[in-house]
Parts: structure tokens; sequence; C-alpha cells
């Protein structure tokens, strides 16, 4: 069956090209899907602005569409075993990351079904009496929406859901590699009675597929998450036409381990905090900040848990980490543990791809520790998106400070500690849209999930932004109007 899908139609790529999916954890043919081109997306583009401009997607009342996307909800409960798996299948991560991921899936849409009630305007005080003033929110129009491969369904949710939440139409664009929920989740709304044309998907690689996305004039807002190079050139792209633009590029996340810690707490969450889905997360603790007065201690238990954690594919139930995406990005993170010995790093585990013939077809890279770093190694500084933790030390609360803000990135971190009033004077002097305290990686729809400096902005890039979706008008009435005399 055709995986584009367009204007309400499910159909092929007009040159007929297609790319195979392998699964990462042995190689396995997953699926052949249809590969679009920049044609196709410009056909895409062109279905949603007409969707927007004459559609009845945007006038349609807001607890109407609040009930479509409550119902896409239960249809996602509904279809959670299949699509964990295909979820699975893509990344190779376990099949229970997978599943509690659909679970959160659910629960997105069910909140933005809800939100889209929830604020449809306000009413401003002018203190003259003949005139009303409010501001209203209208959708922003004809979305692009750009997806990674690490959590495809979940990053795909926390932007398709607030997108029709306030009325807009869409064009969706996967990761070429992970295109397979993304495809379900068409089907879904489309089961749900979404009209034609308010939802798009073209799959395929960004330079063909997603080209169009960044400079098209039909398009009036651009959310893309994923690497920082990619994200530059959407934004200067997007500058043509002076486009909405939401962006999530990563981060070199500080997880800072102060001596009062809880320490068994501190230790489960640093290997949490790095290691879950193999690193590939894109708020991974990968920089670890140790007070010096711990450090050998805490390090070496981290060290001994790492070197246990046992690697395997999505459905063996023994495995507590998958391998990573594809070849070309384990070669990536080795080619980054290279460096980071070359400039000094200690390695404690890891370093080397595991060994036997279960690892062979996959793209396994094993949890990996480099002791001894320091804040002007590239190892410190580059996003990795891999199994790799590197370790810092620090004397005290500044310097703490000092070394978890000396970076490009600030998206997210973490500070571990029992004294409360430290632990709120660190996460107040942090340059990183989150903070956890004594915890890290959960996020809930309420709050925002944007990031400071170069890891993007915008309230849009998690659950709660349906602002980003949205344009505010203010409307001023004269209920009493009469010459203003300025010219008589």
């Amino acid at each position: 069956m055709p995986d584009l899908f367009i204007d309400g139609t499910w159909r092929s790529a007009l040159d007929e090209r297609t790319r195979e999916i392998r699964c990462p954890a042995d190689g396995s043919l997953v699926g052949v899907v249809d590969e679009a081109g920049g044609k196709d997306t410009v056909e895409a583009i062109a279905a949603a602005r007409r969707a927007f401009d004459e559609g009845p997607w945007p006038t349609t009342p807001a607890a109407d569409r609040g009930d479509l996307l409550l119902r896409v909800a239960d249809l996602l409960v509904r279809d959670k075993e299949a699509l964990a798996r295909a979820e699975s299948l893509d990344t190779g991560k376990r099949l229970v990351e997978s599943e509690y991921d659909i679970d959160d899936i659910a629960n997105c849409f069910r909140y933005f079904g809800r939100a889209a009630t929830a604020e449809t305007g306000r009413v401003v005080e002018t203190g003259t009496a003949s005139v009303d003033s409010r501001v209203v929110y209208e959708p922003v129009g004809v979305c692009a929406l750009i997806t990674p491969w690490n959590y495809p369904l979940l990053q795909t949710a926390w932007k398709v859901a607030p997108a029709l939440a306030a009325g807009n139409t869409f064009v969706l664009k996967p990761s070429e590699l992970t295109p397979h929920t993304a495809i379900h989740l068409m089907r879904l709304l489309e089961e749900a009675g979404l009209p034609p044309g308010v939802a798009n998907l073209v799959l395929g690689a960004g330079p063909e597929a997603g080209a169009p996305l960044g400079d098209h004039p039909d398009v009036d807002l651009v959310s893309f998450t994923g690497g920082l190079q990619t994200g530059r050139r959407l934004m200067a792209a997007a500058a043509g036409t002076v486009k909405k633009v939401a962006l999530e590029l990563g981060g070199k996340n500080p997880n800072i381990v102060f001596a009062d810690t809880d320490f068994e707490t501190a230790v489960d969450m640093a290997l949490t905090a790095v290691f879950l889905h193999s690193g590939q997360v894109c708020s991974s603790g990968a920089r670890l900040l140790v007070e010096d007065s711990l450090h050998d201690r805490f390090v070496d238990e981290v060290v001994r848990r790492a070197s246990e954690i046992r690697l395997g594919g999505p459905f063996d139930e023994r495995a507590q980490s998958g391998p990573l995406v594809s070849a070309a990005h384990r070669a990536k993170v080795e080619a980054y543990v290279a460096k980071g010995l070359a400039e000094g790093a200690v390695l404690r585990c890891g370093g080397a791809r595991p060994s036997g013939p279960e690892f062979e077809a996959g793209f396994y890279y094993p949890p990996t520790v480099l002791d001894e770093c320091s804040s002007d190694m590239s190892v410190v500084q580059d996003e990795s998106f891999g199994p790799v933790l590197t370790v810092e030390r620090f004397s005290g609360e500044a310097e703490a400070v000092r070394l978890a803000n000396d970076t490009i990135y600030g998206l997210a971190g973490a500070v571990f500690t029992t004294d409360e009033a430290k632990a709120q004077r660190v996460a107040a002097r942090l340059r990183l849209g989150t903070v956890w305290i004594n915890d890290y990686h959960p996020y809930v729809p309420q709050a925002e999930w944007g990031g400071f400096k170069q890891s993007g902005f915008g309230r849009e890039l998690g659950p709660a932004g349906l602002a980003e979706y949205r344009e505010a008008k203010h409307i001023w009435r004269n209920t009493n109007p009469s010459p203003q005399g300025w010219f008589a």
C-alpha cells in the first residue's frame, strides 16, 4: 500500500523511489516505504494550504477539534501493541520502552484534546465605555513538522496534537530511518474523521523531501527537532519569508552531584540519565559533574554498574539497553570516544564494540565512561548522542555552575543534593530550559520543553506549547464611533 498521505489520499512518490527500513538490532528487513522528493512535498504543502484557506478545520469549534484528539488517544491505546512493536523495529529500542512511549503519546493527545478549549481569548480593559477590546487566538496556518528518529512517535505527537488543537493544517516529515509509526498515526487521524488535506505525510531524507518545508512561501511555521547544523539551515531558509520557527537542537546536559547527595539515588539516576535508550535522548545527562570529595567513590560505583548493563534486541526481555540507530551513527559515537581519549580522558569502561554472534548484525555499542575530563575538551562540548558519559570534578557551588553553563547548549540538566536551599540556588543559576532536582528525565504536559542558547527555543517544543501554534489577535471595537476632529 502507498505510504505518502497527501490531500486525504494514500499515494506513491512521483518518481516511484522507495527505501528499505531495517532493524538496527539485527539488520532484518522491517519494510519498504515510498521515498518522497521535493515535488511530492510541494504537493503536500499545496494540499495543506487549501485545507487551511478553504477547508472547515480552522473554523471547526474548538470543542469538536478537542473531541477528535480524544478519539485519536483512544485509538492509540487500542493499537498500543502494534505501535510499540513498530517503534521498536524501526529504532531498535527495547519493547518495554516503546510501550511506555505509546502511553505518553496517548496522554499527549488527551492533554491537547482538553486544552483546545481551555483558553479562547481575553478581554482587554480600555477604560472607555464605548469600546470593547479583545485578544483572540487563531491558528497560525500551514505547519511544517520535522521529527527525529530517537522518539519518532512521541516527538510527532508533541507537534501534531497542539497543531491540530489550535486549528492548523500540517505537513509531517519524520526521519527517513523511522517512518512506520508516523504512517500508522496518519491512518488513525483518517479513522478519527480528520478532514482531507489537514494532515499530510511525506517520507524521505531531509535534502530531498524536507527541503521545500523551510523556504516555501505557503508554509507559516516550521517546527524541527534534530541536529544543530540542520536547525541552523532551516532557520536561515525560513528567514526569507519570516516564518515562525521552533527548534529543539539537542544538548550537552550537565548532571551535577554534590557530596551531600543521597548516594544510591544519585548513582541510579546518573545511569538512567545517560544510558536510557542507549543515550539517544536529547536531554541525556551525558556530562556528570561530581564534587571532588565524592568523585572516586561515586564514579567507581557508576562504572561498576554501567559495566553490568546487558545489551540486547528489542524483544530480549533480559536486555537493559539496545543498539544505536544506524552504522553511521555508531561510527560517529566511536569517533567521539576516540577523540576524547586523545584529548586525555581516561577510559573506565566500554569503549569498544561488544563481541559475540548476537551482536554482529546490529549496531551495538556498550555503556562507556570517560573520567578525568575537563570542560575545554571537545568530548565534553560536542553532543555524541550515544551511551557515553564524561565525568568532570568540581569544588563548590560556584564552580559547579560555571562548568555546567560552559557549553553552547542549554536544554536540560539536574542537581543532586539533600540541601534544598543549595539545590534551589544552583537551579536558579543554570542556563537550562529544564532543571531537575534529585531526579532525571520526567516531564509533564503542562510544562514547556524548550532550551536556552543553541539548544533552540519556542514553547511549542514540549507538549504544553499550544501558544506557538496560535496567533494572538487584538480586536478593538468602538461601539459609539464619532468624528475624531484631528483635521477639521
